[in-house]
């Protein structure tokens, strides 16, 4: 184990302990592959690492403590378990299924009630930003747009597809004075439009900017250098 990976075991020992349980692992292969047949993005493990990562870096740049932070990182390692269900109402039966499986692990209440509560709101069908967790785990979900996402072949390709496909680049940076943070996109027009990426993700955009400012931050949308929100 790497000396990062020791600091963090130490620093964050529940979500430690979630990313190497056996069921949860399960659970979040087969929830990709629904993800996969319904012609869904990638939500597997390359996905919730991004959101986690994201997670970690917002809350941490905002000072806030471990603990939080550990029970964060839980909730985007296991915020998409509810699509081995159904995709319809998914943060719903996530926040179940992860409250079952932590509360077999012997969690106290107090650390379960937060995750299921973010999990619970992440999804912009219903999700609201009703804490600084489900805060940084709206925006770290909705800003993971990538071209690796992807799982179709290009002749296949719907909206979302071509959409995600489109970008390049994707850098979320909160600013110095931690003011604001930006969600900045390099897109390739070739294969999708900045209207087509308002088309399916405006909604999406909205519930970071209602996320953004529980955390009292402005949320800017930089898509090719052009500031759109």
């Amino acid at each position: 184990m790497s000396e990062n990976m020791q600091e963090n075991a130490v620093r964050f020992p529940l979500y430690q302990r979630v990313r190497n349980d056996h069921d949860i692992h399960v659970y979040i292969e087969e929830q990709n592959k629904s993800m996969h047949a319904m012609g869904f993005t990638e939500h597997s493990f390359a996905h919730i690492g991004v959101v986690a990562d994201r997670v970690g870096y917002i809350l941490e740049t905002l000072g806030v403590d471990d603990h939080t932070i550990d029970l964060a990182l839980t909730a985007a390692w296991m915020h998409d378990l509810g699509n081995v269900v159904n995709r319809v109402d998914h943060s719903q039966s996530g926040a179940l299924m992860t409250f079952y499986l932590l509360d077999k692990m012997g969690i106290p209440a107090e650390d379960i009630a937060p995750i299921v509560r973010a999990i619970g709101n992440h999804d912009e069908g219903s999700g609201v930003p009703v804490s600084n967790i489900a805060a940084a785990l709206i925006i770290a979900d909705k800003s993971d747009v990538r071209r690796s996402r992807v799982q179709d072949e290009i002749k296949d390709f719907d909206i979302h597809d071509r959409v995600n496909y489109s970008v390049k680049t994707s850098l979320l940076k909160i600013n110095q004075d931690r003011t604001a943070i930006k969600l900045k996109l390099e897109l390739d027009t070739r294969y999708g439009e900045i209207g087509d990426y308002f088309e399916i993700f405006m909604e999406r955009m909205l519930l970071c900017r209602k996320a953004a400012a529980f955390l009292h931050l402005d949320f800017h949308l930089i898509i090719n250098e052009q500031t759109l929100m």
